[in-house]
């Protein structure tokens, strides 16, 4: 086990035998504390032809182990008054709990479990493909705001994973299978592709205790999965996508541009490109806002947007 500590923001960080990390961010202002498990794999990760497993596979995650069966975990949850979600980008996927100091530990058991633990069958795994492909169709296939967005990503990223929506195109998920789910979690679902994050009313070695015992049990894998992604080639043409809909009477317009993020950035790129953001389209104050919406009064809204955590190339809009 090694650790580090940051003496600006008291952030502990440990990393565990099996690989696994921990930060911990004390905050004794309340006796909550919010528990996470980040994974080091998102919808950008997801097999050619297999878009939407990353997200389909953090539905999945709720539906029971042989220890701790279905509804099991969110129940004692809801019962100790507690709140919890989960959520898939492009780069990662998430689990989190909020709960009063003195459960964190029964979180910490429930979410160990399911790291490894996952049981799935095709009578659990063909009606939650089901929920996905709904889900899909309520905020995606009739939004027209929604298809302009997945069309724009689309063209922007010609050959990087991140054109294709996080939850998925709806051809795609019709084919997801149970041996998909589960070829996905035994490859990203490990203690060394894992970070523990425990932020709230914690102490740092009593948390590092208690997540030894819990997940300093799961067994590693070995080395950490690889992430396999296609580069985007340099762009040397516009492109312009256009979406008409009867249902919309106001126009929008964007214009997205291919960015370093910080991980892929110069020195000094990312973190001008952030300001820049701000500067052009941050809030009310900001250039194009005060341009177009106060005194021009063109739009009724102006925003500009900067995506610099990506972990490849990303974009600014």
């Amino acid at each position: 086990m090694t650790s580090h500590v940051s003496a600006a923001t008291q952030v502990v960080n440990f990393t565990l035998k099996n690989g696994l990390e921990l930060v911990v961010i004390p905050d004794h202002r309340a006796p909550v504390v919010t528990h996470m498990v980040w994974y080091r794999n998102g919808a950008a990760d997801d097999p050619p032809g297999k878009s939407g497993i990353a997200h389909f596979l953090e539905h999945l995650m709720f539906k029971g182990t042989k220890a701790h069966p279905k509804g099991e975990f969110s129940e004692f949850i809801s019962e100790v008054g507690g709140q919890e979600n989960a959520f898939t980008g492009s780069d990662f996927t998430a689990y989190f709990q909020q709960v009063a100091r003195q459960h964190l530990k029964a979180c910490m058991e429930f979410e160990a479990d399911r790291m490894t633990g996952l049981v799935l069958t095709d009578a659990i795994v063909a009606p939650e493909r089901d929920v996905v492909l709904e889900e899909r169709r309520m905020h995606c296939d009739t939004d027209p705001g929604a298809q302009l967005g997945e069309a724009v990503q689309a063209t922007l990223f010609t050959h990087h994973p991140y054109g294709i929506p996080i939850i998925g195109w709806g051809h795609e998920i019709e084919g997801l299978k149970r041996e998909d789910a589960l070829a996905y979690y035994h490859r990203f679902y490990t203690p060394e592709n894992a970070i523990l994050v425990v932020a709230g009313d914690a102490d740092p070695e009593e948390t590092l205790a208690l997540a030894e015992e819990t997940y300093g049990k799961v067994k590693p894998r070995g080395a950490k999965p690889e992430r396999i992604r296609s580069l985007e080639p340099p762009t040397v043409a516009s492109r312009l996508v256009t979406v008409s809909d009867a249902k919309v009477y106001q126009p929008n317009w964007q214009r997205h541009y291919l960015a370093p993020s910080c991980r892929t950035a110069k020195p000094g790129e990312s973190e001008a490109l952030d300001v820049l953001g701000h500067l052009v389209g941050g809030g009310q104050t900001s250039m194009l806002y005060r341009t177009l919406v106060v005194e021009e009064k063109l739009a009724v809204s102006a925003w500009a947007y900067y995506h610099g955590t990506a972990l490849d190339e990303s974009r600014f809009i």
